[in-house]
């Protein structure tokens, strides 16, 4: 094989990381390379992932170039791609460096193979490799060195010739191994041979009868067999995907009544004294059951053609109660359901247009087949069977009219003939006193494939616990433990109604409800499959990272010979941190800082938290990671909210404030900077549809709208690199602290008892309903609904 064939992960990591020092510049660097790698498909990198490489440098031992070059690694790129995209960067040194490198690799091109052999014959084990001249051999059995030659002779072949071999190739300080071969001593017809571990008789082990793979429904009786000869008798040990079934210790396994939970690959370990082996893998699906004879295979799972998920947290309500937990909740969420390849744009604080034209560009993202996730956190009610969600700027007594109806947008995610509708709404469902409208949002098809997950019951409230630095609603905390398990939507969320149930603080007060005419298994998981729809898939794809591209990194010289990077990271699709970082400055200047001024009027940007050393003074919680060490140079960071309501490119002044050794006075030197629109601005949220497809009198039919053409929301769906949420007080309109006391007093007497769940919550928090009573009391080891000052409700 030719060594340049082969891939980037056979380099070893001093290489790599010499490469990377090479490739970590703005002007020929890792970017670069990526452009050049994007000419073959493959190895084209999303804006997430080149976000992702661009946040190495917050990590003092971050690279960018080594991230980019572990992500080619991982998709088989060879040396020679990498050698040609360095050439058409023109990065010589880099190239003068592989070149190298490549030449002194050492490339095993013909492996020992296992073989099995009559005492008394001869064996040849062969191990052969091409690299630099001079290279040497070293076999080895166990630990014992057997040879020194590219091929090792075993005659005649004896007892103590039996076992694992391995070559190791030498080159210096340089060396590789061979894969391990196996010489199994077997006995001619009319003859037998002694263990030397077990005198005076044969010992052995062979897998005689193998488990075979079925499929079986739920409530049926499964049964595996295997069976071996051996002596001394032999052992048996079940595994269930990897895991050690240690209740199964027989030939024969036996599961009565089996459900979903049992099905994957089953394996037996065979056992002695002296052997060991193992039985063919057996798989086992399960499928619903049924009154027919017809047999259902696993194979019929489910299978969408693309998945899509819009989320939605409102926290800084205009005329109601501040919400805390929707940042921290949403941010968990979106790299959840990115860990199942949900295409995710997750937005915070939007207000009424804003929603509906989000929700517009969600809806043109969806078509035939697609997996449909919406998700809401903030202020809710229901009335007459229908939910809405509220924006942050609707009025004191807000109706219908203000909010969006969550059954009409289902009934327009239906046209697009979706294979799924999932909505997860974690808002209270309180009665809205003020609004006695009965809305008509459009006849729900028979489609089978809807599910609603709410947080709390019909005319309850969903709850939040709040921490010093970040809240959780109640709701997310016990779903992010089974959001991403391979079951049915349903039976994944009856799950976590089991588990909220089994929580003492909410008992009695806060418990998800199921709705559900889901037929068919349907998982969040389910694969993707495009052959269907591949040019509507390929479309979306095309445009998932329009809407989320950050702008490229900076490098700023300024004429006392300061050289500043400015850099950019996602919190969310409408939230954007910039950062600034000294990169050289001339020995005379002591001290110098680079800050962010000069932000045109309506940038949603808390000055009292720009230009802050860290993310945390910045405002930002959720791009901090514990244990996170310090950069190598000092960086200052600047939050930038609410970016879907940018009517223009943004602009600032990056002014680098400067002092030199022999001068006490400060230098100011400034540059303008445009950045374009970025992330979720270019979609122009602010901006009215043409139609009303949220609000509750819509009679507008999105028909017209294509898929193919791609909305501008689909470009959206790539790259959010980070999502928060957080969650708190879904109250109702009009509703004031007072009431919110007497409800609160009223209840006390039938309230449980409260436990802390350090399962869910870590060290004991105190625990308050929403309006709450003195802090006095929050100390005490058991908590009562009325004594809490930390547990409130949306």
């Amino acid at each position: 094989m030719d060594v340049w064939k082969m891939s980037i992960g056979s380099l070893s990591e001093e290489v790599l990381n010499k490469l990377s020092k090479m490739l970590d510049n703005p002007t020929c660097g890792w970017r670069q390379l990526a452009t050049a790698a994007s000419e073959q498909p493959k190895f084209r990198c999303s804006e997430k992932e080149l976000t992702s490489c661009s946040l190495q440098v917050l990590s003092a031992a971050g690279s960018p170039a080594r991230t980019l070059l572990a992500r080619l690694a991982d998709r088989s790129c060879s040396l020679d791609f990498l050698l040609h995209c360095l050439r058409k960067m023109d990065h010589q040194e880099a190239v003068q460096f592989l070149t190298t490198t490549v030449a002194e690799l050492i490339q095993v091109t013909e492996q020992p193979q296992s073989q099995q052999a009559t005492a008394g014959s001869r064996v040849v084990l062969t191990c052969r490799a091409s690299g630099p001249p001079g290279l040497t051999y070293q076999w080895f059995r166990g630990n014992q060195e057997t040879g020194s030659s590219p091929e090792l002779v075993l005659c005649p072949l004896s007892q103590a010739h039996q076992g694992h071999f391995i070559c190791r190739i030498n080159h210096g300080d340089n060396c590789v191994f061979s894969q391990w071969a196996h010489v199994q001593l077997v006995r001619s017809a009319g003859s037998s041979y002694s263990s030397s571990l077990f005198p005076g008789s044969v010992s052995g082990l062979r897998v005689v009868h193998q488990p075979r793979s079925q499929a079986a429904s739920e409530g049926d009786t499964l049964v595996l067999e295997c069976n071996a000869e051996a002596n001394p008798p032999a052992q048996y040990e079940w595994y269930h995907n990897a895991v050690p079934m240690p209740q199964h210790k027989t030939r024969s396994l036996k599961i009565p009544c089996v459900t979903t939970e049992h099905r994957g690959e089953y394996r037996c370990k065979v056992f002695n004294l002296y052997h060991q082996a193992w039985s063919d893998t057996a798989t086992i699906s399960i499928g619903p059951s049924s009154v027919t004879d017809a047999s259902w295979v696993e194979v019929d799972r489910g299978l969408a053609t693309d998945k899509v998920a819009l989320l939605i947290g409102n926290m800084n309500y205009v005329h109601h109660t501040q919400l805390c937990a929707p940042i921290s909740d949403v941010h968990e969420l979106t790299n959840l359901l990115r860990q199942m390849d949900f295409k995710v744009v997750s937005l915070l604080d939007l207000n009424w247009q804003e929603m509906h034209s989000a929700v517009t560009e969600f809806l043109l993202l969806l078509d035939k087949g697609v997996y449909g996730l919406l998700y809401f956190a903030g202020h809710g009610y229901e009335n007459y069977g229908n939910s809405f969600m509220v924006p942050i700027d609707a009025p004191a007594s807000y109706t219908s009219e203000h909010c969006l109806c969550v059954q009409n947008i289902l009934t327009r995610m239906q046209e697009k003939e979706t294979g799924l509708n999932v909505f997860l709404l974690d808002m209270c469902r309180k009665r809205n006193i003020y609004d006695d409208i009965i809305v008509q949002p459009g006849l729900v098809k028979v489609t089978a494939n809807i599910v609603f997950g709410y947080a709390t019951c019909v005319d309850a409230e969903a709850y939040e616990v709040k921490r010093e630095d970040v809240s959780n609603g109640i709701f997310i905390s016990f779903l992010k433990r089974r959001v991403c398990e391979d079951e049915k939507v349903t039976v994944m969320l009856d799950r976590v109604a089991e588990d909220m149930g089994r929580f003492e603080i909410t008992r009695g007060r806060q418990a998800l409800e199921l709705r559900s005419n889901l037929s068919e298994r349907r998982s969040l998981t389910d694969p993707i499959q495009t052959a269907e729809c591949s040019a509507s898939y390929k479309a979306r794809n095309l445009q998932w990272a329009v809407a989320h591209v950050l702008p490229k990194s900076h490098c700023l010289q300024f004429d006392c010979g300061v050289k500043v990077q400015l850099g950019f990271a996602a919190e969310f699709s409408n939230i954007m941190v910039i950062y600034t970082r000294i990169l050289e400055k001339p020995k005379e200047i002591v001290s110098c800082s680079a800050q962010l001024t000069d932000f045109p009027e309506g940038v949603d940007i808390d000055l009292k938290k720009s230009n802050q050393e860290t993310l945390l003074e910045a405002g930002s919680l959720l791009l901090i990671k514990e244990g996170l060490p310090s950069p190598e140079a000092p960086s200052l960071y600047t939050r930038i909210r609410s970016l879907q309501r940018l009517r223009t490119e943004l602009t600032f002044t990056v002014c680098l404030h400067y002092t030199y050794s022999n001068m006490d006075e400060e230098v100011q030197e400034r540059q303008p900077v445009t950045i374009g629109k970025p992330l979720v601005s270019k979609l122009n949220l602010h901006e009215p549809r043409s139609d009303r497809v949220c609000s509750a009198s819509s009679s507008f039919s999105l028909d017209s709208f294509s898929v193919t053409e791609c909305s501008s929301f689909t470009e959206g769906f790539a790259s959010v690199d980070s999502a928060s949420n957080t969650w708190s007080h879904y109250a109702q309109p009009g509703r004031d602290s007072s009431s919110a006391d007497r409800q609160t007093s009223s209840r006390s007497a039938n309230v449980p008892e409260e436990t802390d769940c350090p399962e869910f919550f870590g060290s004991p928090e105190p625990l308050v309903a929403s309006k709450s009573l003195p802090h006095s009391q929050v100390n005490d080891l058991n908590y009562k609904f009325s004594d809490m000052c930390n547990f409130h409700s949306y």
